[in-house]
């Protein structure tokens, strides 16, 4: 078990920017859809024209979670994500087919740690950077990196999850529905009085859980901000007990 306490979040999807419209959406929920993409003026207009929509979607959700003190070099960040900037390895993809040439620049940017560095770069960011895919586990690993980071003595943890949709080339493969979003949770370390939550898991024989109106990672946002007592998961003969406590 692990319990942490959520200090602040910021999130960015389709049809969803300010914290009014998450707030309203994680009473009423549904799949985000749509072609926006959030202006990230954080960053330099130079610097923006390398980010593609997922990165700047998880960008901007970092950034704005930054609690006003700018990136702050010395706290740790975990960028998690099932998928990753997935498009990027296609164009490769196709360029391999078509006998060209690849793009050295693209190839840089496909790799999954690629957004949580443009983010270290544009933000001056020099602490500790992970990133990380555990399938449909990807936030509840991320969450213990997180815990095992504060119980290092870090002071928070900032978490940035995001995910596309899959290309139609992959689709047969999709085993929840897809869309993209991007959240940034600020985690310290859980103390009395303070609403925290507490992430349980255990081996579980029963069939994996069917999927629901939304991606896992964007029903724990919702989770977060309902105020639900409890989500609970069973995924590849794993149970992930969500919790929430003072």
């Amino acid at each position: 078990m692990i319990e942490f306490s959520v200090l602040d979040w910021a999130a960015w999807a389709p049809g969803l920017a300010t914290r009014s419209e998450w707030q309203q959406w994680a009473t009423a929920p549904w799949l985000p859809q749509g072609d926006g993409t959030p202006g990230l003026s954080d960053v330099p207009a130079m610097q923006r024209r390398r980010i593609e929509r997922l990165g700047r979607m998880a960008i901007q959700a970092a950034c704005w979670c930054e609690d006003g003190q700018g990136a702050d070099s010395t706290v740790p960040l975990v960028f998690a994500s099932r998928h990753g900037d997935v498009e990027r390895s296609m164009e490769l993809l196709r360029a391999l087919v078509a006998e060209e040439a690849l793009s050295p620049t693209t190839f840089g940017l496909s790799v999954h740690n690629a957004i949580g560095a443009l983010y270290s770069i544009t933000r001056g960011h020099r602490g500790n950077l992970l990133a990380l895919s555990a399938g449909k586990a990807t936030v509840e690993a991320a969450c213990l990196e997180a815990a095992g980071l504060l119980a290092d003595g870090a002071r928070e943890v900032r978490v940035v999850v995001y995910d596309p949709p899959l290309p139609a080339l992959y689709s047969a493969f999709s085993d929840e529905p897809s869309t993209y979003y991007a959240w940034c949770w600020r985690l310290a370390a859980a103390v009395p009085g303070r609403d925290r939550l507490r992430l349980q898991w255990r081996a579980d024989a029963a069939p994996d859980d069917a999927p629901g109106l939304l991606p896992h990672a964007l029903e724990l946002q919702r989770f977060l901000l309902a105020g639900d007592d409890r989500c609970t998961r069973v995924v590849d003969g794993q149970r992930w007990s969500w919790h929430r406590g003072d």
